[in-house]
């Protein structure tokens, strides 16, 4: 850990001038820093005096990073002025294919042993600026074209502290995602600019949320700044303010127990069962404020919590996959879940695939698996030859190489796979309606997630080939904030399905899914290592609690779920609560926090 103390403020102008001046860029009018419409908060009234040790501007000068730091180094300070200069154009980092540390926290796979995955894939990125609000131009999944790692850029922030020489101080969240896989590990990377020169670039990367695969990366960079007017920028500028505009109010997750005493909360109850290093972020939503809980990383808080990027694992298949065949449903009526995959996906027209509905596939129960245990087909070798698989030839054969082992509609077992075929049969369903150039992930993003208000994280998803056109996923390869996983969660909770009173969903495959057709529970899950067994229904679990579990439960309830692998969960109570947590130490306990946000009020 690099801790640099103030030194005379002459000689860190003299080093850090001297040093900036080799990194002129080119001229722009100077333009105004706010757009149309300003960023809520904005604009900073800070003076200015802010006491820093780390990354001062003597650092990022020219220094060398030699470990991870604090995070508050990258945070914006209480005291923060606002910036007197506006940064727009292409910010490229140097020589990040060579540059940095690493450290190894967990890596089951040996993939810390190939080289290029220790270091920063290419980094380009366009920015605007909006009062003290930095904005990238491209948003969600960015294809970096390196052969490990792929980018997500967050919006940061920037500010003048005293001590920086008049130059203005940026602060960016950005995460780096696993190619063909669904791991996020979130980091921050800072730099100083002013109307003629930008300093180095600091990075570290301190958290993930990734079974398999964890470690720190640090790093201090050259960057050049191209300076020119971003194409939109005046759009991207308002987009991102009615972005934050349009966020549902947050409180602490200890505000449960003030703002409803009456219900006897136990907050602690909320994040318990999980292993603390281990949990990425948690939350309570309920009666349209997002109660969260830190998002904590290996060098402290992290400054961007409601930016954190989230993996949705097999949350998936209840985000898109579900809620594209109930919305297609809504839309072309009650006989979509009744079309036969053979009929959509060539590759599937086999004896092994007669009579399997798109219905089937959803709830698991497509009849042709290996084994019966639970998830034993998901975590063996047939299903790794299927994540392994990038292009969508060898991904689709891998998926459809289970032999028919049961009737279609009969047995459940559980397969990502599944989804894929899914995915991919309502893909050319759209087509037959919609038209040719038809895209399924595309057409749920405007017909539900972007009149939702969502981040942008979650409006790009993950594709086969490793690019913006192939087939998406269907059952992983979303990326979620806080705020999209309490709203998605209300529209399926308490909102039953609507969006501004405007019905979006099938209502009684919604109505079913959720647990509130005591006539259809789904089918039921083999049990698992602790015999426990739930039911399952158009990629959403079930879970009952009796009051044998917590005396709260009065009776028998049905607590719906939607579960990712290595440890996620939220859980959508009959009250309109959602229990959220994202973490990856393969932990499932949410027993206890489900009984404390039952005591809430039921609402929706």
């Amino acid at each position: 850990m690099l801790f640099l103390h103030a030194r005379r403020r002459w000689a860190v102008l003299t080093v850090f001038v001297l040093a900036l001046a080799l990194v002129p860029f080119s001229p722009l009018a100077a333009r105004p820093a706010y757009a149309a419409t300003a960023v809520p908060g904005d604009p900073l009234t800070g003076s200015g005096a802010v006491t820093r040790s780390v990354l001062t501007a003597a650092t990022l000068a020219g220094g060398a990073a030699t470990g991870t730091v604090t995070n508050d180094a990258f945070a914006l300070p209480g005291a923060a002025a606002a910036p007197t200069h506006t940064f727009e154009g292409t910010l490229t980092l140097k020589g990040v294919a060579r540059a940095g540390g690493f450290r190894t926290i967990k890596d089951t796979y040996g993939y810390a042993a190939t080289a290029a995955l220790r270091h920063l894939p290419p980094v380009s990125i366009d920015l605007v600026q909006n009062g003290s609000h930095v904005i990238p131009a491209v948003r969600g999944l960015q294809i970096t074209g390196s052969a490990y790692w792929n980018l997500i850029v967050g919006g940061g922030r920037a500010w003048n502290e005293n001590g920086d020489g008049g130059r203005t101080r940026v602060s960016l969240p950005f995460a780096l995602v696993e190619r063909n896989a669904n791991c996020v590990h979130n980091g921050l990377l800072a730099f100083l600019f002013d109307g003629g020169t930008i300093s180095q670039v600091r990075y570290q990367i301190t958290n993930e949320t990734c079974e398999y695969f964890q470690f720190d990366m640090w790093g201090q960079v050259g960057a050049a700044y191209s300076r020119h007017t971003v194409t939109g920028d005046t759009g991207l500028k308002n987009a991102y303010a009615a972005e934050v505009a349009n966020r549902l109010p947050t409180k602490p997750i200890s505000a449960l127990s003030t703002d409803h005493p009456d219900a006897g909360i136990d907050t602690s109850a909320f994040g318990s069962g999980i292993t603390a290093s281990a949990l990425s972020t948690y939350g309570v939503s309920y009666g349209g404020v997002n109660y969260v809980g830190a998002c904590q990383t290996r060098q402290g808080a992290y400054p961007y919590c409601n930016q954190m990027v989230l993996p949705s694992y097999s949350l998936a298949k209840t985000m898109f996959a579900g809620i594209v065949l109930m919305r297609l449903t809504q839309v072309y009526g009650s006989s979509v879940p009744s079309q036969l995959i053979g009929d959509w996906v060539g590759e599937a027209d086999t004896s092994a695939w007669a009579g399997v509905t798109f219905q089937d596939t959803a709830n698991m129960a497509t009849g042709n698996y290996s084994s019966r245990a639970f998830e034993a087909d998901e975590s063996g070798s047939g299903m790794t030859a299927f994540f392994d698989a990038e292009a969508y030839g060898p991904k689709m054969t891998a998926a459809l190489a289970f032999p028919h082992s049961a009737e279609p509609g009969t047995q459940w077992v559980y397969h990502s796979s599944d989804t894929f075929v899914l995915a991919r049969a309502m893909q050319n369903y759209l087509v037959s309606k919609a038209g040719a150039g038809s895209d399924i992930y595309r057409w749920i993003r405007d017909q539900v997630l972007v009149p939702l208000h969502l981040s942008p994280d979650v409006l790009t998803t993950e594709r086969t080939g490793n690019s913006a056109t192939g087939q998406p996923f269907g059952g992983y390869g979303l990326f979620y904030t806080q705020d999209d996983i309490a709203k998605v969660s209300r529209f399926l909770n308490a909102d039953g399905g609507k969006i501004s009173g405007v019905q979006m969903l099938d209502p009684t495959m919604l109505a079913d899914a959720m647990q509130q057709n005591p006539a259809n529970r789904g089918l039921t899950t083999s049990a698992n290592a602790t015999g426990t067994t739930y039911q399952y229904q158009d990629g959403l679990w079930a879970r009952q609690f009796t009051p044998a579990d917590n005396p709260v439960f009065t009776c028998p309830v049905y607590v719906p779920f939607m579960s990712g692998f290595g440890g996620i969960t939220a859980a959508m109570l009959p009250n309109g609560a959602t229990y959220y947590y994202f973490s990856d130490n393969d932990e499932f306990g949410w027993s206890a926090a489900a009984a404390q946000a039952y005591k809430l009020p039921a609402t929706g």
